[in-house]
């Protein structure tokens, strides 16, 4: 299956990406994983000491990095500071700030989200953010 479609449009793309940013700040897991292909490819690059960091596959996969993601972290703050897109590609920029729940350390990071949107779902997503600040952050180092 290719990751490019010629025909996704900016606007369905940006539908996507508005719509998973929803289902996000509600809260709403199974909503968001509706919006991933089965075969989705989701890279979260990182330290293996972090649990959820990683190249997961399918919705299960996406399902496992936000569990996990949720059962070590406290969110603080999400800011969407740009969404950019062009054609089906999209990429979401911004900043956040959590508590790691086991350790109490702050974790504050930019980060980019890059989706591919083929056929009205995300079929691939790489995450980008300081990767060297969320390894202090979970381990004592």
């Amino acid at each position: 299956m290719s990751t490019h479609s010629p025909t996704a449009s900016a606007q369905s793309t940006r539908g996507v990406i508005d719509a998973y940013l929803a289902r996000l700040a509600e809260r709403d897991l199974d909503g968001a994983l509706r919006l991933f292909s089965d075969e989705v490819e989701f890279l979260a690059p990182g330290s293996p000491e972090v649990p959820w960091s990683g190249h997961h596959t399918g919705p299960q996969g996406v399902r496992h990095f936000f569990t996990t993601l949720h059962e070590y972290l406290q969110p603080e703050e999400f800011t969407v500071t740009h969404i950019v897109v062009d054609g089906g590609q999209g990429v979401i920029i911004g900043h956040l700030r959590d508590t790691v729940k086991a350790t109490g350390k702050p974790l504050t990071t930019p980060f980019a989200a890059h989706l591919t949107v083929v056929d009205g779902k995300v079929a691939r997503y790489h995450l980008f953010e300081d990767t060297h600040a969320l390894h202090r952050a979970v381990t004592d180092g």
